[in-house]
């Protein structure tokens, strides 16, 4: 009976991130193809099927562009005035901000991928990203900082190591992420 237990659990946490995802994601486009849907026909006697997938495209395209206008900057700038001067909700924005930021933003993070020595004596070796290579704000000379993100998961580890245990890798990042991401199950591609 324990086991079935276990097994029930492990399925479900196997599932839950899914059916989670997928609901969200159903929800977003059956509500932007409802609103477009109301919308067009306003205007015209026509339904296009998968209109909220072209509005929801096209929505967050105009907002990057408005992002990027001097139009849209000074709202921007009070929106995160405000939320600098809020203590909980600065720290979420900005932890949030930081990451999405890495992965995206023009000084991304999780572009070099590393293979560092973690135990010298058994050999044992662990795949992450070079995050930061000057360390001085730490006074810790000749270290660098190095992520290494959990199986199945959006979370990780922050390692800081000697900078002769890291071991650059001749792969694309992306690559070398999805192979860590997914337990190592993926497989790795020279080439993206």
């Amino acid at each position: 009976m324990k086991k079935l237990v276990n097994y029930f659990l492990q399925g479900l946490v196997f599932i839950a991130p899914l059916a989670i995802t997928g609901y969200i994601i159903y929800l977003v486009f059956d509500v932007t193809d409802q609103f477009s849907r109301d919308l067009i026909s306003r205007f015209f006697d026509v339904h296009i099927p998968g209109a909220g997938v072209l509005t929801m495209i096209l929505f967050l395209v105009l907002i990057g562009f408005l992002g990027q206008t001097i139009v849209a900057r000074p709202l921007i700038n009070l929106v995160q005035n405000f939320i600098a001067r809020t203590p909980v909700l600065r720290d979420i924005y900005s932890a949030l901000k930081d990451f999405i930021m890495a992965f995206v933003g023009k000084d991304r993070k999780f572009n070099i991928p590393v293979l560092v020595l973690v135990n010298p004596v058994t050999q044992l070796e662990k795949l992450g990203f070079l995050t930061e290579q000057d360390l001085g704000m730490l006074e810790l000379k000749d270290k660098v900082a190095v992520y290494f993100p959990h199986s199945y998961n959006f979370s990780g580890e922050l390692f800081i190591v000697p900078r002769t245990q890291i071991k650059v890798l001749d792969l694309p990042a992306s690559e070398v992420m999805k192979f860590v991401v997914s337990g190592g199950v993926s497989g790795l591609n020279k080439h993206e």
